[in-house]
């Protein structure tokens, strides 16, 4: 296992950040910045061997602060809080307290509002053990920032295995009675963008998912999916029905199946192309599946552009909205508790 580390002096931050490359036996590389908590790489080889990225993001940190990319923030591989996804209005109530929050995505606050967590300078460690290696994350959260109230201390931990998983470990504790909802905003493309993800064949392990109104908002209903478009029970690919879906693409909340806080499988992804396949569990209720329908071309790596449909990503949440719908699991977090969820997403090849 091993752990490679470099500084770089950010001019736009007037600051250092921390560039950590992990790999393990099977050679697979995942690179992490302290800024925003970002994986910024993960390489993994084809079923020849070769290796290459799957992931979209860049290879400097500088493309993370440029204007043009946070005026419209993708979220490339960021760290996202303090709450995942949308709230409805940017407002919510605790206890006959009133919070309002920035908003960033039209009437609503999107992804922790526009100065979330994907945008600060975490503290950062590695470690390495025989059969696996990492780096842990740590940031404080201060009471009103952005809207949410509570004082809120967080550690992520990212750990590359000998079994080639990414497994993302998330804890949080808070002084003041708050809603907090994490996840990774990772996109893959396990073509190694040499095409977009809708030949890719995806299988989702949930049966139920929340539709949403106009503004992206669940309209409180849970759902089957039946044999609608939102049904990848069976392998399909991302693009046989992706336009019958309202609006741009897919953008949902899906149900897992499982007991929430178990570790659940919630989606296979495989490129028949290279061989390459992706599973991606969670201990949450919920995931949200997004094609990078808003993706037009603007950010590119290697000469690549990321267009349309380039990357699909699988964000470990509550529901959108929760803290509005009662019904929905609670993303309330108490001082005396700890928030707990793991993410991983396991590389390997597929019997094809």
């Amino acid at each position: 296992m091993i752990i490679n580390e470099k500084t770089q002096y950010v001019p736009a931050l007037d600051k250092e950040v921390k560039i950590i490359t992990l790999q393990n036996r099977k050679h697979t590389q995942v690179t992490i910045t302290n800024y925003g908590g970002i994986i910024m790489s993960i390489k993994t080889p084809d079923r020849r061997g070769n290796f290459a990225e799957i992931a979209l993001g860049f290879d400097d940190v500088e493309s993370y602060l440029k204007e043009a990319y946070i005026n419209n923030c993708p979220y490339f591989g960021a760290a996202v809080g303090r709450y995942a996804n949308r709230i409805k209005n940017g407002e919510f109530n605790i206890d006959g307290t009133s919070y309002k929050l920035n908003k960033n995505n039209g009437p609503n606050s999107l992804h922790g509002g526009p100065n979330g967590f994907h945008r600060k300078i975490w503290e950062i460690e590695t470690f390495k053990e025989p059969k696996r290696t990492g780096v842990i994350l740590k940031l404080t959260s201060d009471d009103m920032e952005e809207g949410f109230p509570g004082k809120v201390d967080i550690k992520l931990t990212y750990t590359l295995t000998f079994d080639n998983e990414l497994v993302i470990d998330y804890e949080a504790i808070t002084d003041k009675t708050t809603v907090i909802n994490l996840t990774n905003h990772s996109y893959f493309n396990l073509s190694s963008m040499q095409s977009n993800v809708l030949d890719h064949m995806m299988v989702l392990y949930a049966d139920k998912f929340t539709p949403k109104d106009e503004n992206d908002i669940p309209t409180g209903e849970i759902i089957a999916v039946n044999d609608s478009p939102m049904d990848f029970l069976l392998p399909r690919k991302i693009g046989e029905r992706i336009n019958d879906v309202d609006g741009r693409g897919y953008d949902h909340n899906f149900v897992i199946n499982g007991h929430e806080g178990d570790l659940n499988i919630g989606a296979r992804l495989v490129d028949e192309s290279t061989g390459r396949s992706l599973e991606f569990y969670t201990t949450e209720p919920g995931f949200q599946v997004y094609t990078g329908n808003y993706l037009d071309g603007s950010f590119e790596r290697d000469d690549i552009p990321f267009k349309e449909n380039y990357g699909v990503c699988f964000e470990a949440q509550k529901f959108p909205d929760s803290p509005n719908q009662t019904h929905f699991p609670s993303p309330l977090l108490k001082p005396g508790e700890k928030y707990q969820q793991t993410t991983v997403y396991k590389f390997g090849i597929a019997d094809i």
